[in-house]
């Protein structure tokens, strides 16, 4: 018979560790990593698991189940907080923070290599070469600033590719957006003087680049130039809308991030306040998901994680004292590559920014508490109502989506009771079906879902919600017992007879009448919001797939051209339009397409030619 391993003995452990800086690991019985924290004197932090009473259930749920710690000593507080976020980013234990919101901010590109250079929507690590602004607090900000710049200064946002191939001024020329540099309506001097200016914007100093915009106007005036004039009126005017997107707290150019941290242990909303320039840029929440540690302890941890994906400004405002702030100021230093200063402020315009910050996460966690709550009364009411076992903890539902056929798609998206579970999201291209066929889709879709449940790589959903009526209810339990995974709860949400919300159906296997939920009750706002992101999910995986067949689908049918020669076909004439224009000679510029071939494209393109 197999010796088990001894108990863990906490005593006896933590009577071993050193009174020094370092990084310690909590496991539980069967191997998995349950924490990794940092600690100024490994002994005392560790002991202090042990201890007695402690704030959090959560703490306590962690102790019950550790079965062995190791330790890393570290030469000092610097080192072991930069391995600690190493090790939290590489191994994403269950009780430490992860940031649900972990997506970076949205940024403004100028390519600064090219004669005529664009601004365009970016989000990802900076590019050599290039010029980036921002950040702002979403892709909407982007979006609006970009659009009044392209008003304001008619600078181009066109791929390079496409730019290259133009004969004639496209759409946005037409509605006064664009100076078309591509047929050489606008010099290059006269490009570069309004891409200053669009520059000079993004940079917050307005008030310059509205001085030279005025005097531009005077002279205009002054020789008679009158529609000169006219235009650069109408910039003036479209400048004013542009500074008011951003509420400007301060005339002295400042960089720094607020931030602040709400609520208690497991509760966390931490709110990032960027100010670029003096200028209030927005706010961003993130939510610190499974935090045992105090206040402190989780701000310290998320600006590890935070700032190793974005860039930190050389100050940053605090609501909360850290107490191994000097610490943790190196250690940022060290990723940054410059000085760092982590400061509390007490008066002036850093303590309203900070404040501000603090105000965004109490509403934010306010906000997140009011869905939380909303949600799990739906969730409550839908088990009682379907005669489940429990109150569901994972809600998978299916929907499928083309057009007359082509580019069918379905998708799965997964909710729980603490909302849309996106990184579970798949998608599922359908083929060898029958253009048109719902059921036949959704069978295909299921079965190779059901599939990954029984063979235990996708978790068992609670509940299984369907896009339909009884027919795909029915495809989708024949399906999943094809796949060996029966036994699920599926139920399918059928609109009602005018397909408009609140008259929704539920069939259930085996059942031939009905469920109908009364309008306003919690369980069915659940199920509209679920439907309604599958519905989403599925459209947009269809459209880009239909997107990538257009593109593509003509020169597919060329014999004798794969896959590499295509991309270069439409990379080297800006798309499938520039194909089609061109001629054998300009076909057999590009690269390995040689005169033979480019005579069959053309031929095949243009049969009859």
């Amino acid at each position: 018979m197999a010796m088990s391993d001894p108990p863990f003995d906490a005593r006896s452990y933590v009577a071993t560790l050193p009174m020094r800086p370092g990084v310690y690991r909590m496991y539980a019985a069967d191997g998995e990593l349950l924490y990794v924290g940092k600690a100024a004197r490994l002994r005392d932090r560790v002991g202090s698991y042990f201890s007695g009473r402690h704030a959090s259930a959560k703490i306590d749920a962690l102790v019950q189940r550790i079965a062995r710690i190791e330790v890393t000593v570290a030469p000092n507080e610097p080192e072991a907080l930069l391995l600690e976020s190493n090790l939290i980013k590489a191994h994403r234990p269950r009780f430490n923070i992860a940031l649900r919101d972990d997506k970076s901010y949205p940024y403004i590109l100028c390519a600064m290599n090219h004669d005529y250079p664009r601004l365009v929507f970016y989000r990802g690590p900076r590019q050599s070469g290039s010029r980036q602004f921002g950040p702002f607090p979403s892709a909407y900000a982007v979006k609006e600033v970009l659009q009044h710049l392209q008003k304001v200064f008619r600078i181009r946002n066109c791929r390079d590719s496409f730019f290259a191939h133009r004969s004639r001024p496209c759409l946005q020329h037409q509605i006064g957006r664009c100076s078309a540099p591509c047929v050489n309506l606008i010099g290059r001097e006269e490009y570069a003087r309004d891409l200053a200016g669009a520059i000079g914007v993004l940079e917050g100093r307005n008030a310059e680049v509205i001085a030279d915009l005025q005097r531009r106007m005077d002279e205009a005036a002054q020789q008679l130039r009158f529609e000169d004039a006219a235009r650069l009126r109408d910039q003036l005017r479209e400048l004013q809308e542009i500074r008011s997107q951003h509420s400007a707290l301060s005339r002295r150019p400042t960089d720094t991030d607020a931030i602040a941290i709400e609520g208690e242990p497991g509760r966390y909303a931490i709110c990032v306040l960027p100010v670029r320039d003096g200028q209030n840029l927005g706010t961003a929440s993130h939510f610190p998901g499974s935090a045992l540690s105090e206040p402190a302890e989780t701000l310290a941890d998320f600006l590890l994680l935070y700032y190793r994906v974005e860039t930190s400004p050389r100050q940053i405002l605090l609501n909360i004292e850290l107490p191994d702030h000097e610490a943790l100021a190196e250690a940022l230093a060290s990723s940054m590559g410059h000085a760092i200063e982590l400061r509390v402020p007490r008066r002036g315009l850093p303590l309203r920014w900070v404040t501000l910050a603090a105000e965004n996460a109490r509403n934010a966690l306010r906000m997140r508490a009011l869905k939380a709550e909303l949600l799990g009364e739906g969730l409550q009411v839908l088990a009682r109502l379907l005669g489940l076992p429990g109150v569901p903890e994972r809600v998978e539902c299916f929907d499928v989506s083309h057009t007359a056929g082509e580019g069918t798609v379905a998708s799965c998206v997964v909710f729980t009771p603490e909302g849309a579970r996106k990184r579970d999201y798949r998608r599922y291209n359908i083929e060898g079906v029958t253009a048109g066929d719902d059921y036949g889709a959704m069978h295909q879709a299921l079965r190779r879902h059901g599939a990954h449940i029984a063979r235990g790589e996708r978790p068992r959903p609670d509940l299984l919600l369907i896009d339909g009526g009884a027919g795909q209810v029915q495809a989708a339990v024949a399906a999943l017992a094809e796949a060996g995974c029966e036994g699920l709860a599926v139920v399918g949400v059928a609109k009602g007879a005018d397909r408009r919300p609140g008259q929704e159906r539920l069939y259930r296997a085996g059942e031939a009448i009905p469920l109908v939920l009364e309008a306003g009750s919690a369980a069915l706002h659940f199920l509209q919001r679920v439907r309604d992101e599958a519905h989403r999910f599925a459209i947009t995986g269809h459209r880009r797939r239909r997107a990538r067949r257009y593109r593509e689908s003509v020169l597919e049918t060329v014999p004798g051209l794969g896959p590499s020669r295509r991309r270069a076909l439409l990379t080297h004439f800006g798309g499938l339009q520039g194909v089609m224009r061109a001629g054998v000679n300009d076909l057999e510029q590009v690269a390995n397409v040689g005169p033979a071939l480019a005579r069959s494209i053309y031929e095949h393109l243009h049969p009859g030619a």
